[in-house]
């Protein structure tokens, strides 16, 4: 299954992966702006979210004031990103776009360059990730920053197959079952998501998504970064719900006074 695939079946069902999505939408949104401000102070940035999804970072991120635009290579997840927006009367610029094109899509450059949730793991190869990094470095400005986080996959276990549960959710008189199955085989691995829906009755329904993933460490995607020509790369825990990767692009002769702290 193609990682459009993956998330355009993925898209109904999404928020469900959180206990609390519109809790979560919040409290993500908190921890970035804290970061943002003691990197760049209480200015409210213009930021490119290169993996939107559904919207969980980019909602949150323009309700505190940002100027967000925000892309996604599923269809279906930027449809229903830009339908939560609009419900919630906030102006989000939304488009399709493969994050290994975003600098040709957009044609900009922003304050902040983003891709949380795990997303840069679908890049399969060291190749395909430096690929992305280059595009995100083209789209952030002289002085800007670029923030991305991951798993931790080098504190894991990355053999054989494993089961991860996710809980149970209850949504319109529906019971749903959620977990994944991981199956390596060698750095890369195959990811299965399963949504038991139960209704009450004698048979439940069971949806079912496909996708792989790089189980590439964060030393890894840090040495890449800088390979493409962020600089001041650094690993920050503690401040998100994944390990943050932050990088900024060197600031133009006389700009450096006013983002040096990045």
């Amino acid at each position: 299954m193609s990682v459009e695939r993956f998330y355009d079946e993925l898209a109904s069902f999404y928020h469900l992966i959180f206990p609390d999505w519109e809790a979560s939408i919040r409290r993500q949104a908190e921890d970035l702006d804290a970061l943002i401000r003691e990197r760049w102070g209480d200015a409210r940035l213009s930021i490119l979210d290169v993996a939107c999804g559904i919207g969980t970072q980019a909602l949150g991120l323009a309700a505190l004031g940002h100027r967000v635009t925000a892309s996604d290579i599923s269809a279906a997840e930027v449809e229903r990103a830009g339908r939560e927006a609009r419900d919630r009367g906030l102006a989000i610029r939304f488009s399709v776009a493969d994050m290994r094109q975003a600098a040709a899509h957009h044609s900009e450059q922003f304050d902040l360059v983003i891709a949380c949730d795990n997303a840069v793991p679908h890049l399969l190869t060291d190749e395909e990730l430096v690929a992305a990094f280059g595009q995100f470095l083209a789209c952030t400005r002289p002085g800007g920053g670029c923030l991305v986080t991951v798993r931790d996959y080098d504190r894991g276990d990355r053999t054989g197959v494993q089961v991860k549960p996710y809980g149970v959710r209850d949504e319109g008189g529906v019971r749903y079952l959620l977990w994944q199955v991981w199956e390596f085989c060698g750095p890369v691995y195959d990811l299965t998501m399963y949504f038991v829906a139960d209704r009450g009755g004698q048979d439940c329904t069971t949806q079912v998504m496909r996708s792989q993933y790089y189980a590439v460490g964060i030393d890894k995607l840090m040495e890449l970064m800088l390979q493409v020509g962020f600089v001041q790369v650094e690993r920050i825990d503690g401040r998100f719900y994944q390990p943050i990767i932050l990088g900024r692009r060197s600031a133009e002769p006389g700009f450096a006074a006013d983002c040096g702290r990045m």
